[in-house]
């Protein structure tokens, strides 16, 4: 059987896995399983069966096994079973175990033959076992039964392919002796994902209901469709066994005395049978655990490391004792401060690489949306040239203003500065709930403590919303201060001389590079024999209007500069569906080629007003209308005066600079008192004042009453804490000696494609016949995995260097071979 501390690795492995699954811990140990992969009704449920000698498996026609069922077989003392997901729960009762199986079944499934992938994991301590890990799979369908889906067959395909798919897990394929084996299904699963054969081992069940003068001794023997691990025989009970209560022992005793007493099986009957079954089983799992150990106690190491400081913590806390909770509540206080402190501050242990967080958002906040949020205000060109217009006229009252008037000046800037108070409040909101949100993330490390989490966050989230109450009043007494002093004395600000400079257009230099305005316009007055109306990209700025082929500016078409230009209306025609106007030189010169003016057309009209209105700032004034009619450089509408023209274009200058000097005034002045009067207090709240308030709660003395799932994870931790070192110690003790059977050679087939010709049909029959006519194979007579497994080490093979002597003596029975070619090993017999 090996070494005693293999076998005593495998049940703790085994409960690693189960305690790092309760504590949601990965835990990612390459142990194999074995999946248990066959037809309905293939004997699988009976060989399980087998080696537990229990009926404890449900039964029935059609699909019975629904739900992949792990079963771990721990060789005890004691007889019972546990489920996980009934922890604690002890089984004695076999017949409860498949009941339970049954509810467990139908809570996913259903009443409707349905199936799910969903494991249940079920152990079983049994002095009459040997440590094995089975993975008990349904039966390979091919026809829905009842209100199972049309896919039935793909669905359970698929879920076997879960499990053999994986590298680690032993294939235990099982076939029933009285169907041609070709068509295995469970072979034919096994041969799609390991071609090599280095993972199966072939089981062939209801070898006694096999047609009289038939049997299967040429499979057994590994000739037909041969298996690196070869194949072993059993017999289970029949349907008629099962209904009389036949008891399993006795079951076992007649097995073995069919093997002994079959003419065709008695030379093999001591590698046949259930207990060689599970013997072979267990030496695989031993043999792999021993091949990983290095790897194993590595993982082990770290795992142990990873939960050394935590299991420390719980061994040392004490739920019932005063002292160690009023020390566990201040601790936590702490690192609940410092851990908001370092999400604020960008010093954090963990850094979030998936999104922003904290501090940085709210960074954010302060130098991208709120900008934003500025940018964003609605400012109409045409609506504020209006509003100038008529603060003007109002100011001057019946008199005719020969000045530029300072009260419509401030009158403008007002309405202005009164727009931002929106922005600045939405800043505020947007700090507030991001500071809440980091308060909830960081009394996440409180989450075992229900009631202190929810006291903290409460109280926090209370002192935030006070602070956010000040601030605003804050925020509304900076715009109230703004509005009360308009101070055209800042160095910043572009004064009334500059003002009208730019204005009569003295001082383009300074804005030589100015980009006013972009879009697309349409030349409609371009002739039809040259082309007729386009579209061009255009271009304002301070000194210029240029037009290019599009939006790319790559290929210009012409630059104009806008001195001595004058604006007109131009009459929309009859069948025009765009609005004009009218671009021309004073000095009677051409403005474009052979063209005295330049007719534009948009759109809309609101698309003219908004280019005039840019046409403007850049100093190109209407036309003027006279009474009698005769144009000299004005426009219809409210702006007829050359006058009033100059003054609202100056106040439109000095408006925009001002408020230039109010919008950096405000970016700069709203993340400080955001921080000074929110943030900043509330970190020295939670520094200094949170802990006083939580003790000063009536129930102050519950706050470190412990959730339920918290006392289950310590509990796990501590226990998952000693396995680790159990299992580091058991390690320890295992003898690096340890001898285990190697993986079988290479099986050489290829003697099937020489007789292939001269077969029958039947495999099994066309396998007889070509033994019979001397047709020996190269093939091990004797499987490989059917060596029998011995306490200490195991016979050595025939030859030095693992593969079989010259001279091999075939079992009794067997053709003897000619000699077998040094390429082709055959294991020696026991």
């Amino acid at each position: 059987m090996g070494n005693n501390g293999m076998e005593e690795l495998i049940p703790l492995v085994n409960r690693l896995q189960d305690a790092f699954s309760s504590i949601g811990q990965p835990f990612n140990l390459d142990l194999p399983q074995i999946a248990v992969v066959g037809g309905q009704s293939a004997g699988k449920t009976s060989v399980l069966e087998n080696f537990v000698g229990r009926d404890f498996l449900p039964r029935g026609t059609g699909v019975v096994t629904r739900r992949p069922l792990i079963l771990q077989l721990v060789s005890a003392s004691t007889e019972h079973g546990e489920f996980l997901h009934c922890k604690g729960k002890k089984f004695t009762d076999f017949n409860e175990i498949r009941e339970e199986i049954d509810i467990e079944t139908q809570r996913l499934t259903g009443c409707n033959k349905g199936i799910s992938p969903v494991p249940i994991s079920l152990r079983i301590y049994s002095p009459h076992v040997l440590n094995l890990t089975l993975v008990d799979l349904p039966g390979i369908t091919k026809v829905p039964v009842g209100e199972q889906p049309v896919d039935i067959e793909y669905q359970i395909r698929d879920m076997i392919m879960q499990f053999i798919c994986k590298e680690n897990c032993l294939i235990l394929a099982v076939t029933p002796a009285n169907i041609d084996l070709a068509n295995s299904d469970a072979l034919k699963l096994a041969k799609d994902v390991d071609p090599q054969g280095q993972r199966t081992i072939g089981v062939i069940t209801k070898l006694d209901l096999m047609d009289e003068g038939t049997d299967a001794r040429n499979i057994l023997e590994n000739r037909l469709l041969p298996l690196r691990r070869g194949y072993i025989g059993v017999v289970n009970r029949s349907q008629k066994d099962i209904n009389g209560k036949k008891d399993i022992q006795t079951s076992l005793l007649a097995e073995k005395k069919f093997f002994e007493s079959h003419p065709a099986y008695r030379h093999m009957a001591d590698h046949m049978g259930t207990p060689h079954l599970q013997n072979v089983l267990n030496q695989q799992l031993t043999n792999h655990i021993r091949a990983t150990l290095p790897a194993l106690r590595i993982h082990l190491q770290s795992q142990l490391l990873a939960l050394d400081k935590e299991a420390e913590i719980h061994r040392q806390y004490t739920p019932d004792d005063p002292a160690r909770k009023t020390k566990a509540l201040l601790q936590l206080i702490q690192k609940f401060g410092i851990a908001f402190e370092k999400l604020i501050e960008g010093s954090g242990d963990n850094v979030d690489t998936a999104q922003l967080s904290g501090g940085a958002k709210i960074n954010r906040i302060f130098h991208e949306r709120f900008p934003y949020e500025l940018v964003k205000i609605d400012l109409d060109e045409t609506e504020l040239r209006r509003e100038i217009t008529y603060a003007i006229r109002n100011t001057h009252g019946v008199r005719t203003g020969l000045f530029t008037p300072d009260s419509a000046f401030e009158a403008i800037v007002k309405r202005q500065i009164e727009t931002l108070n929106m922005p600045c409040i939405k800043c505020v909101d947007m700090v507030s709930e991001e500071l809440i949100v980091t308060v909830r993330q960081c009394t996440n490390m409180l989450s075992p403590f229900p009631k202190l989490r929810e006291a903290a966050e409460r109280i926090v989230t209370t002192e935030i919303r006070e602070k956010e109450s000040k601030c605003k009043e804050q925020v509304q007494l900076l715009i109230d201060v703004q509005l009360a002093y308009i101070n055209t004395n800042h160095d910043d600000f572009i004064g009334f001389a500059n003002a009208q400079q730019k204005t009569n257009g003295n001082n383009r230099k300074t804005f030589e590079n100015q980009v006013i305005r972009k879009g697309w316009l349409t030349i409609s007055n371009i002739s039809i024999i040259k082309g007729g109306a386009k579209e061009y990209w255009f271009v304002l700025s301070a000194e210029t209007l240029s037009w290019y082929k599009d939006d790319e500016e790559k290929e210009k078409k012409f630059m104009l500069p806008l001195d001595n230009l004058k604006l007109r209306d131009v009459e929309r025609g009859f069948m025009s569906s765009k609005h004009s106007f009218a671009i021309f030189n004073t000095e009677h010169r051409n403005v474009y080629k052979d063209y005295r003016f330049l007719e534009l057309a948009c759109g809309t009209q609101e698309e003219v007003d908004s280019w005039k209105a840019s046409l403007l700032r850049a100093g190109v004034y209407p036309e003027r209308v006279t009474v009698d009619g005769e144009t000299n450089g004005g426009s219809s509408g409210d702006l007829t005066d050359p006058q009033l023209e100059r003054q609202v274009e100056t106040i439109r200058n000095l408006v925009e600079s001002y408020m230039n000097i109010i919008y950096k005034t405000v970016r700069d002045l709203m993340p400080k008192i955001i921080m000074h009067l929110i943030i900043n207090n509330v970190k020295e709240f939670i520094g200094s004042e949170l802990l006083a308030q939580l003790y000063a709660l009536a129930e102050h003395t519950e706050l470190m009453d412990e959730s339920p799932e918290q006392g289950q994870r310590r509990e796990e931790v501590l226990r998952t804490h000693a396995a680790l070192k159990e299992a580091l110690s058991t390690i320890g003790d295992i003898s690096t000696s340890t001898s285990s059977t190697p993986l079988p050679p290479p099986v050489d087939s290829s003697w099937i494609q020489a007789c292939k010709s001269t077969t029958p049909s039947s495999p099994i029959a066309g396998a007889t016949k070509a033994t019979a006519r001397g047709l020996a194979p190269t093939a091990p007579l004797v499987p490989a995995a059917a060596v029998p497994v011995r306490s200490g080490p195991p016979a050595p093979l025939a030859g030095a260097d693992g593969t079989a002597g010259r001279h091999s003596r075939a079992p009794p029975g067997v053709p003897r071979t000619r000699r077998q070619p040094r390429h082709t090993p055959a294991v020696k017999p026991h």
